[in-house]
Order: C-alpha cells, then sequence, then structure tokens
C-alpha cells in the first residue's frame, strides 16, 4: 500500500469503528456507562469533562495496546483466527444468552461484586482515585468488547504482518477514538437521563424486547462455531427460524398476549406498543421470505450460506450446477484448468466471514456474473477452518499476496501466475465484471 494512501486507511479504520459499534457486544455496556457516571459524575462541567476525556482514552489505550501486542505476539493472521475460533464463539453466544436470560427476567446479571467495589472505592476517593477508577471502567468495557470486535481490528493490523508498524498504529488509533466516542458522549452527559420519562413498565418492555433480540444475536455465533465444525444444524434455515420466531414473540409481547412475571399489568395497549409491533411483525414476514429461498439483501451477510442446508459438509457445496466449485483444492484446479486451457477464479473465504457472505448472496448471484465466472475454474480456498489444511491455506494467500484479508479474489492462468487481485467488498456489479474481464 503506497504511502500516500495513509489518509484513506485512516478512513477506513474510522469506518470500522463505526462499524464494529453495531456489534451485540457493545450493547450491554451502554447501561453500564451510564449508571457508573450518573452514580459517580462530577460536580462540576471541567471535572464531567476531564472524567469522561479519561474514560475515553482508557478505552482508546486499551484497544491500542492489546490490537499491537496481539499483532506483534500473532501477526493478524491470529486475530483473525481468534475472531473465527469455534471456541470463541461458544463462549459469546453463551454471553448473549446470558445477557438474555437477564433482560428477560430468568436472574439479574452485574459486574462481579468485588469489582465493583473497587471501581466504586477508586471514582468516589481524591482525583487520583477518580482517574484510576474511571481508567478502568475504559480497560473493562474494552475486554468485554474485544471479542465481538477482532474482526475489525484483525481486518486494521494485516498490515503489521508486513512488518510497516506505523500502519497498524494509525489504524488502531482511528479505529479506538470512533469506537470511544459514543460512550464520552454517554460519560460526559449523565443529566440527560433525568430529561428522559420516569421509569416504569416502559423500561422493562424494552429490556424484555431487547432479550430476545440477544437470543437472536447469539444465533449468528453459534451458527459461526457450527460452519467450522460441520455441525449442519445451525444453518441458514434454522437460524432464520429462530430469527422469524423471536421476532414473533416480541410482536406477541407487545400486544399484550403473554407477560413475564416481573411485568407490570398492562390495562390496554398503547399506540406506540401497537406501532413497534407491526414493525416487528414486518421484519418476522420479510425474513419468512428467506425460508422460501428469496434474497435478504445485507442480511444474508450475517447468515449462513444457503448451500449449507443441502450438504453434509461445506466441502461438497457448489453455487452452480453448471459449475461446481473446486473446494480446498489449488492444486487440483491448476490441474483442471491447464487441461481445459482457462483461467482460475480463487476464493479466499472464511466459514465465518460476512463480507464474504454478501459477496456471495449479492455479486456472485447475478445472472451476467455468473454466467462470466462459469468460463473460469473455480477454487474456493477456506482460511478461517479447524485443521492444517485452512493453516496452510492461509499462509499461501499471506505469502503469495501479501494479506490474510477476506474475501480476497485471484485470478491467475493455468500456471499459477497472478492476472490480478481484488480484496474486500464492492457493492457495483461492474466493477466486479471489469475485474473478471481482466482474464481473458
Amino acid at each position: 500500500m503506497p504511502t500516500g494512501s495513509i489518509l484513506h486507511y485512516f478512513w477506513l479504520s474510522l469506518g470500522m469503528g463505526a462499524l464494529s459499534l453495531l456489534t451485540p457486544c457493545v450493547f450491554p455496556m451502554v447501561p453500564i456507562t451510564v449508571s457508573f457516571f450518573a452514580n459517580h459524575s462530577s460536580k462540576t462541567r471541567a471535572g464531567a469533562l476531564r472524567m469522561a476525556a479519561l474514560y475515553g482514552l482508557g478505552i482508546m489505550f486499551t484497544f491500542v495496546a492489546l490490537g499491537m501486542s496481539l499483532a506483534i505476539l500473532f501477526g493478524a493472521s491470529g486475530i483473525n483466527k481468534l475472531a473465527s475460533n469455534p471456541w470463541v464463539n461458544l463462549l459469546i453466544t453463551a454471553i448473549f444468552l446470558g445477557f438474555a436470560l437477564s433482560l428477560l427476567g430468568v436472574f439479574f446479571m452485574q459486574l462481579p461484586t468485588g469489582l465493583m467495589n473497587k471501581l466504586n472505592s477508586a471514582s468516589s476517593s481524591k482525583q487520583q482515585g477518580s482517574i484510576v477508577g474511571t481508567m478502568l471502567m475504559g480497560l473493562t468495557f474494552s475486554l468485554t468488547s474485544f471479542t465481538c470486535t477482532a474482526p475489525f481490528v484483525g481486518t486494521l493490523l494485516v498490515l503489521a504482518a508486513q512488518g510497516n508498524w506505523r500502519w497498524p498504529l494509525v489504524g488502531m488509533l482511528g479505529f479506538s477514538f470512533v469506537f470511544a466516542l459514543p460512550f464520552f458522549l454517554l460519560a460526559l452527559l449523565p443529566q440527560l437521563m433525568t430529561q428522559m420519562p420516569r421509569a416504569g413498565g416502559w423500561m422493562n418492555s424494552v429490556k424484555v424486547v431487547m432479550g430476545f433480540l440477544e437470543i437472536a444475536a447469539a444465533m449468528k455465533f453459534l451458527s459461526n462455531a457450527d460452519l467450522v465444525w460441520h455441525w449442519n444444524i445451525f444453518t441458514r434455515t434454522t437460524v432464520l427460524c429462530i430469527w422469524t420466531g423471536c421476532l414473533l414473540l416480541v410482536v406477541a409481547y407487545l400486544l399484550g398476549w403473554f407477560r413475564l412475571d416481573h411485568d407490570s399489568p398492562v390495562d390496554a395497549v398503547s399506540g406506540p406498543r401497537v406501532v413497534f409491533a407491526l414493525l416487528f411483525l414486518a421484519g418476522a414476514i420479510w425474513l419468512s421470505n428467506g425460508l422460501a429461498g428469496h434474497k435478504l439483501g445485507d442480511i444474508d451477510a450475517f447468515l449462513p450460506p444457503a448451500d449449507s442446508d443441502n450438504s453434509a459438509q461445506l466441502q461438497t457445496a457448489t453455487v452452480s450446477a453448471e459449475a461446481p466449485w473446486i473446494m480446498n483444492d489449488l492444486k487440483g484446479g491448476l490441474a483442471q484448468a491447464k487441461q481445459e486451457g482457462k483461467p482460475v477464479f480463487v476464493d479466499f473465504t472464511g466459514y465465518t466471514c460476512t463480507n464474504c457472505r454478501w459477496m456471495e448472496s449479492n455479486i456472485f448471484s447475478k445472472p451476467a456474473i455468473e454466467k462470466d465466472m462459469n468460463r473460469f475454474v473455480k477454487v474456493r480456498l477456506y482460511t478461517d477452518g479447524d485443521g492444517d489444511i485452512y493453516s496452510k491455506q492461509q499462509d499461501y494467500e499471506d505469502k503469495q499476496f501479501g494479506t490474510v484479508a477476506l474475501p480476497l479474489y485471484a485470478l491467475l492462468d493455468a500456471d499459477g501466475k497472478t492476472i490480478d487481485t481484488s480484496a474486500g467488498v464492492t457493492r457495483d456489479p461492474n466493477a466486479f465484471a471489469a475485474f473478471l474481464a481482466k482474464a481473458k
């Protein structure tokens, strides 16, 4: 990457930070942040600004230090493998299900008493103690959310594997700045909570709705483990059924068809409840279209691939009956290409790669693109599976193309020489068609 494009790289890191705020790991920390600073807010505007800045800096420092340390010890590939590790995904699944059960009132979840006591004592003491307590809150938040943000961090740290440490440092600073900014504002303005409606039944309703949404979010990570270990249980159809069921339960709850033990009695269904119920019902109907085989646009990126419903193992999956993919066998693909006199299209992909699923669903499926790709010998190489073959394919991607980013598309001639490459997501089918056209 040329030096002159470091500004573009910085803007990319800002975008990654913004996207990471949409991950479910972030949501549970919002009420914890507001609660902490509401109970320990400064009496002066300058003091509130100092505390909020320290909290934001604590988040930034943790991300930069942790990200760079992992890059030094394991490289960018190690961070990507951490994000796709099935045990890590199962742990995240358990965490989200725990959050969901807590929001649904099954049990009360809070930070460990010892940690809360330390935070309280540190932040309620003198200025030095306040600094320690606030920085510790930033550290705790960063560590809690790092498992969800690892895919974004890993993408930014790809250049670390090439020995250029200035780029990853700039990337981590940009990423952590955007990621910390909303929580800086939450910490700075706790008095806004006093302007919100008084606590009551509506707050519990929000918690219950969020609980069902947390269950839906957990299915994404559970399906990641399924894909890596080839269980073939949490397929696209299964996940869509669970998501649709969660939305329908939200609809029934908002309309008062059932309530939980800790709910306040609902004498009449209010207008806002009806409006939100209709919105969730529309979402459930839309998701049900996916069960009928229709495309769901950007949502498809968060679902297992459609072919996981029809095969016991992804290695045998095909996208088109006319031109099947050769799975995890580049040598075999090159041999076939030489025999048939065709170029080779190599798709470096991942079982847990959301951008890969988006490209497969929204670009590869275009009739013109699919027809053009059929003139290639198509090889799909997974780099995040559980086994030596996946590590070797990731090493090949790194050594041959200087990156471990996913997705990466490479055009090769029959002798294995690189014609051109294309990394990441493109939403322009014409641009992808122009890329394919480079291989005659």
